[in-house]
């Protein structure tokens, strides 16, 4: 059993009570854990945040770090879900599309997420590197293939696979982790361009992907 999963999902059947104190726990450390760091962060904070006893969240969660493991893979499988559902059968133009459509919008919904996942990795990925090489590998090595067969194909253009999967990361995770910045740039003008990031996103790099004709 993962260090993901919370001592209370070791019954067969979690009751709602149960479901609901677990995802309760997890925002309430997500909070805790975007402000003072992994190594700042206390379970008692959390505790407080969550509006119950330490004894009782740790009855949920073994540790502090068995509960940040917890937040960063609950983002890591958030993040996940576009870049797996990118079909090889599809039309490469839509399926990148939708992809970037679907991670600025978490980007803009789950903004603290992103950054304290970003946190981690900065520092070297401490705690999330076996995930990191496991799990997130494998599935970019799937997807790799598929672009690879796209090239080979003639869908697209030559490129290399990990650069455009790089560069589709840090183009629409730049809406949540520099969210302050784009805010101070832009001033009262911040929110029309969000909304327009996805399209330009999506432009810019199709105009050197796709065929020309």
């Amino acid at each position: 059993m993962s260090d993901r999963t919370a001592r209370a999902t070791k019954t067969r059947k979690r009751t709602r009570i149960q479901v609901v104190n677990e995802e309760k726990i997890l925002e309430a450390a997500l909070e805790v854990f975007a402000r003072y760091g992994f190594k700042g962060a206390a379970v008692d904070q959390i505790a407080a945040a969550a509006g119950m006893s330490k004894p009782n969240l740790l009855y949920y969660f073994r540790s502090k770090k068995a509960l940040y493991i917890a937040v960063l893979r609950r983002t890591l499988e958030m993040w996940l879900q576009p870049l797996e559902d990118i079909a090889a059968e599809g039309d490469p133009e839509a399926e990148i599309r939708d992809y970037i459509a679907r991670k600025v919008a978490f980007s803009r919904s789950h903004a603290v997420e992103s950054r304290l996942f970003a946190m981690e990795i900065i520092q070297g990925a401490p705690i999330l590197k076996e995930v990191l090489e496991t799990r997130l590998r494998e599935l970019v090595e799937d997807k790799v293939r598929v672009i690879e067969a796209w090239v080979a194909a003639g869908k697209i253009a030559p490129v290399d696979p990990h650069h455009l999967i790089f560069t589709l990361w840090a183009s629409t995770q730049h809406y949540a982790d520099f969210d302050a910045q784009i805010r101070a740039l832009l001033g009262a003008g911040a929110e029309d361009f969000y909304l327009s990031a996805d399209d330009a996103l999506s432009d810019l790099l199709l105009k050197g992907l796709l065929p020309r004709p």
